[in-house]
């Protein structure tokens, strides 16, 4: 089984295997603004559920973007520090230096160690805003995660995307059992309606693409750029009882176990 453990924000731990995993470290305490760039700003509302030292030593760091705060914070960074692996974006890689690997969409990196299964993490496409907006809002990636005696397929983790055609390209050419969806349909006054992150509709649709057996949703709430909390997302699930079926909630902090014995 994998055992997922929700941090809060993007932040999860991901156990299989006897693998510790956690994905865009974020552990600064609530009530602070961080800048984003380009007179974007947002002010994280929600502290993580557990501390690092809580966290515990992990093997690997999956980073999907590491120039916003709500995906990599101050404390966050120090958990980079005692990884033993970190796997984000190229730019990203050039960025922290290091012992950071840096993946362009569909570039594979495995992880391997006696006696544990291999892992095999494929970096997804991913665009963190409307058309054209990579120049803006900068490079971020998704993973896929496979390892022996998977049966119904691969562990996504979608990163803050939005639903383009990188996500098609994700259903095309992946069977996925498991899905962790970046959701709160992020929204700046100073750009106006425009979207960077995927609403609750655009993640019923992606569901019917992908066929997930189960969908995590993380990264909705905790700061004040979310428009679209757990409510909302639920709204949206409710006229679409095939995917609300397949849809786990986690509670901050409280190991769940998701998907099939690996």
């Amino acid at each position: 089984m994998i055992r997922l453990t929700h941090v809060g924000g993007p932040t999860l731990l991901v156990e299989v295997g006897g693998w510790r995993l956690l994905t865009d470290p974020t552990f600064d305490p609530p009530g602070r603004r961080y800048r984003f760039g380009h007179g974007t700003s947002s002010r994280k509302v929600a502290g993580p559920a557990v501390t690092p030292a809580d966290v515990g030593p992990v093997d690997a760091v999956l980073l999907t973007h590491d120039h916003h705060a709500d995906n990599l914070d101050d404390l966050g960074r120090t958990v980079l520090n005692g990884a033993g692996t970190v796997l984000t974006t190229e730019p990203g890689a050039r960025r922290l230096g290091g012992p950071t690997v840096g993946l362009a969409p569909w570039e594979l990196s495995r992880l391997t160690a006696p006696g544990r299964p291999s892992i095999d993490v494929t970096a997804t496409p991913a665009r963190h805003g409307p058309p054209l907006s990579r120049f803006l809002v900068g490079d971020v990636i998704g993973f896929a995660l496979a390892w022996e005696q998977q049966r119904h397929g691969v562990l996504w983790i979608s990163g803050d995307t939005v639903l383009h055609g990188g996500v098609r390209e994700v259903a095309r050419r992946l069977v996925v059992d498991v899905t962790v969806l970046h959701l709160g349909a992020v929204r700046f006054p100073i750009t106006g309606p425009v979207r960077y992150t995927m609403s609750a509709r655009q993640a019923v649709v992606a569901c019917r693409m992908l066929r997930p057996r189960t969908v995590v949703p993380v990264h909705y709430e905790g700061w004040s750029h979310f428009r679209q909390g757990r409510p909302a997302v639920e709204r949206a699930l409710a006229a679409a009882p095939d995917v609300r079926e397949r849809v786990q909630w986690l509670d901050p902090g409280v190991p769940r176990s998701v998907g099939e014995p690996c």
